[in-house]
């Protein structure tokens, strides 16, 4: 079973870091990226690995 994405494909998804701030404001900080395998799952490649907050993903805008 290939789950690796193909390197021409772009993903469908951003990963974000999210940490909560002062007075309800957070902070989103990219981090990678998730592609969908023909089975259904998602490839998740990270470029960081948060010590704090949480991972958040994304649809990517079409506007990018």
């Amino acid at each position: 079973m290939n789950q690796q994405p193909t390197s021409n494909k772009k993903p469908i998804m951003h990963a974000y870091q999210v940490r909560d701030g002062k007075e309800g404001n957070a902070f989103w900080n990219r981090i990678g990226a998730a592609w969908q395998n023909k089975d259904g799952g998602f490839s998740i490649q990270l470029d960081a690995i948060p010590i704090d907050g949480r991972i958040v993903c994304t649809p990517v805008s079409t506007e990018e």
